[in-house]
């Protein structure tokens, strides 16, 4: 293949090309938060305000806009696998950045619809805020996010584990950093100043996009790793051994390991939309309940570290386990929250399915699945996790309303973990898909 008009080579960097792809699909996963919960949230209070919403109102906005995102974006990994990483990455941070211009504008726009239809109802910026929520959801949680991370798996194998640490605990990082950072920009720009800021530093994100983000190593000559290696556990880099995600589904390990992911979406996301409400069951005060975020990211940090370095050598199973213990004890903790114990419990369970969260979801699909429908693979998979996001807040608020406790969520949370565990137990490599194209 030819790259006579790339401004940057791969092929002639003096070092291997790989350290600088995870550098800048790092920076690329940094630059979905405003399109994440956490760079979402910041925002309720002022925006609902603005637009004459109820929490309730907008939360609900929030969950549809999410579901429809939620719908798309297994299309989105295929049209990854099909156009690469550059075009793709690229269409959703400008779509990222177009949808942060447009939120700003949102309280004018919903005014001059108001006022061209005539219809004056709170139903009006309510349908908005859902188109608005799908664009960022679909742009920056689901698309830029797949696609960075996906890219930097690609340029490694045997080193995958390694490399993702320097990944995932830099996004740890970032994102628990983040809404101490938008809200100063909310506290120096207004929250319509905020976003405009953030749209026009995604322009250098562009920029930096067009430039650096490069497809598979071997088309430029290149190996995964900086040379040429003979994995020793499973990682496949056999073409001839590539799943498509029809053939990925008829295997029991891509259900078992995307469910994970997605109940950790579901419950962490059902918690921090409710955190100020949830641990006022437990005694605590705002600052209290948010503060919780800290020590969770110092568990969620250590345990990403050295999962993502042991999951070069040991089956990813193992860790598969240990994120379903670690939800167990989130849930129980959940169960228990009146009592301080719960605290900790929970803390120390999301601590560990968040560190797992991000090792598990970027090494089993290349790694099980191999590299060339790796968009559709992750896309299938990410579309679960967005969509079980979407489900978590508005779940828990029923389980608040209901029971009165959020408490009660725990007990479906335990049934599911237990079903998770026990199909587990052949949540192995798939191995040759000829046979298992044979076995059906």
């Amino acid at each position: 293949m030819k790259h006579t008009f790339e401004f940057i080579k791969p092929h002639k960097s003096p070092f291997f090309y790989g350290y600088i792809i995870a550098f800048v699909g790092t920076i690329g996963i940094w630059a979905s938060i405003p399109g994440q919960t956490a760079g979402v949230s910041t925002f309720t209070d002022p925006v609902k305000d603005a637009l004459q919403l109820t929490r309730d109102q907008f939360s609900l906005a929030y969950m549809i806009g999410t579901l429809l995102s939620s719908f798309v974006l297994t299309k989105a990994g295929k049209l990854y696998d099909r156009f690469g990483v550059t075009k793709t990455a690229s269409a959703s941070i400008a779509i990222l950045a177009i949808t942060l211009l447009l939120c700003s504008y949102s309280q004018t726009i919903s005014t001059q619809i108001k006022a061209f239809t005539g219809h004056h109802h709170w139903s009006v910026p309510f349908v908005l805020m859902i188109v608005l929520f799908f664009m960022l959801r679909f742009s920056g949680q689901g698309v830029l996010t797949m696609t960075s991370r996906n890219m930097i798996m690609k340029w490694f194998d045997q080193m995958r584990g390694r490399i993702n640490a320097f990944s995932s605990v830099s996004v740890s990082l970032g994102f628990s950093a983040s809404p101490l950072f938008i809200d100063y920009l909310i506290q120096r720009f207004n929250w319509q100043g905020a976003w405009q800021v953030m749209a026009a530093g995604l322009i250098l994100v562009l920029i930096m996009t067009l430039l650096f983000y490069k497809d598979n190593p071997e088309q430029y000559g290149l190996s995964p790793d900086g040379k040429s290696t003979t994995s020793k556990h499973e990682t496949k880099t056999d073409t001839t051994n590539d799943f498509t995600l029809s053939e990925a589904k008829q295997t029991r390990s891509f259900w078992m390991y995307a469910l994970i992911l997605s109940f950790h979406a579901f419950f962490v996301t059902g918690l921090t939309f409710h955190v100020v409400s949830l641990f006022a069951e437990a005694g605590l005060s705002r600052t209290e309940a948010i503060s919780i975020f800290l020590p969770m990211t110092v568990v969620s940090v250590i345990t990403s570290v050295i999962a993502n370095i042991v999951s070069d050598w040991i089956k990813l199973k193992y860790l598969l386990y240990l994120m379903i213990a670690g939800a167990i004890i989130a849930s129980f903790g959940l169960l228990f929250i009146q009592v301080s114990a719960g605290t900790v419990l929970i803390i120390v369970g999301l601590g560990l399915t968040g560190g797992l969260f991000a090792v598990i979801n970027a090494i089993t699909w290349p790694r099980y699945y191999g590299r060339q429908n790796l968009g559709a693979i992750s896309g299938k998979a990410m579309a679960m996790v967005v969509m079980a996001s979407a489900l978590g807040p508005f779940l828990f608020s029923l389980a608040k309303t209901y029971s009165y406790t959020y408490g009660s969520v725990a007990y479906i949370s335990i049934v599911f973990l237990i079903f998770l565990c026990i199909g587990s137990a052949k949540a192995d490599p798939p191995g040759n898909k000829e046979d298992i194209l044979k076995r059906d």
